[in-house]
């Protein structure tokens, strides 16, 4: 019988999904002789065994194509909807793995979907994974695919917004993806030269922003660029949160528990809207007129980057050959120049924020760029 390994992407789509495809089923097929399936929509396509041959044919052409040949979906092995009902269907999964007679499971994704191959993997599956997100926020790798094509765009979108902002003499405001990490958002303000950047490890001061902003006007700089992560908070924002979830830690009974928890959900949604506030914020406290742009979903389409081509393919051709090696329960992550196998044990429940000292933060201090906190 010929081995056979499966594949699923799961989580929110990302450049370079179709290149690690292809580099796991060439590789699989050409150096190990390996038969390759991929299921569907990730692990609901588990779920109900809706699978394809990733042959020769369906492994060509795909290679600088964004999205997923495969398709994807957020579901949860363990609390999958089906029908009326939200249920835990591991053990289907692990019927239909068994069925296929798998040496293993591929699961390419971010944060999500680590934790989510680790549940399968403890339940008896042999796993591998592969670190995908534009927000560059899966933990124990230096980068993960999909980020630099997203970085590449968020920069091309606050090039263009700068002519516009410059004939109008307007405050442009952009709010750019991040999954509350400032990856992106500081990587992108830098490559476009935005004159703020507020990312949501450094929590800001609005009036310390509004202040820079007049400091430029006062210059001669009649517009600003303010480029603003998903997540970013303001200092007083900070605070708030901070004292809500003290007080559902000393909440004692459970209605006083639902009280607290309801006032949480209702401060988290408000802060859905948080950089149309900021922006109507800067309006009255500067006199400039503010427009908002939300990049949104935008970042994460279109034909990937050559390096995030590459960093696919060399991920994807390492994980077949662990697998060829028995090597299972892991994350094949990038370290510098090289791969390297990581536990998955040592990757879930983790999120890779940008570090306070983080060479990019001192070069966008150095060039004269507010972050929106005096402590910078």
């Amino acid at each position: 019988m010929a081995r056979c390994i499966g594949i699923l992407t799961a989580g929110g789509d990302s450049p370079g999904l179709n290149a690690a495809i292809r580099a796991i089923g060439k590789s699989a097929l050409n150096a190990y002789n390996m038969q390759v399936i991929g299921f569907r929509d990730g692990f609901r396509g588990l779920m109900e065994n809706r699978t394809v041959l990733l042959e020769g044919e369906i492994l060509s052409g795909i290679l600088t194509l964004g999205g997923t040949i495969l398709g994807t979906s957020r579901d949860k092995p363990h609390k999958m909807p089906v029908g009326s009902r939200v249920q835990d269907m591991t053990e289907v999964m692990l019927d239909n793995y068994r069925r296929h007679n798998l040496e293993a499971l591929i699961c390419i994704g971010g944060g999500g979907t680590q934790k989510n191959a680790h549940r399968l993997a403890q339940a008896g599956m042999h796993i591998m994974t592969l670190p995908k997100t534009i927000d560059n926020d899966v933990a124990m790798t230096d980068i993960t695919f999909g980020f630099d094509t997203a970085l590449s765009i968020a920069t091309d979108a606050i090039d263009r917004l700068h002519s516009t902002a410059h004939s109008h003499h307007r405050i442009i405001v952009v709010e750019i993806m991040g999954h509350n990490t400032g990856w992106l958002g500081l990587g992108a303000g830098m490559a476009s030269g935005a004159d703020v950047i507020l990312i949501p490890e450094i929590p800001y001061d609005i009036k310390q922003v509004a202040d820079a902003i007049r400091r430029r006007r006062h210059r001669g700089k009649n517009f600003s660029i303010v480029a603003v992560s998903e997540g970013a908070i303001s200092i007083e924002d900070t605070r708030k949160l901070a004292a809500l979830q003290k007080k559902k830690q000393a909440a004692g009974d459970s209605k006083q528990q639902k009280k607290t928890t309801a006032a949480l959900e209702a401060f988290k949604a408000q802060q859905n809207n948080n950089t149309l506030h900021l922006s109507r914020q800067l309006e009255v406290l500067t006199g400039l007129e503010s427009r908002l742009t939300i990049l949104g979903h935008l970042q994460r389409g279109g034909t990937p980057t050559a390096a995030d081509r590459i960093l696919a393919t060399r991920l994807g051709s390492a994980c077949a050959a662990a697998i060829n090696e028995r090597q299972f329960g892991c994350m094949v992550a990038v370290k510098g120049e090289t791969t390297a196998l990581v536990p998955l044990d040592q990757v879930v429940g983790k999120r890779k924020v940008v570090p306070l000292n983080h060479p990019w933060i001192r070069a966008a201090l150095e060039t004269g760029t507010c972050l929106g906190n005096h402590i910078f």
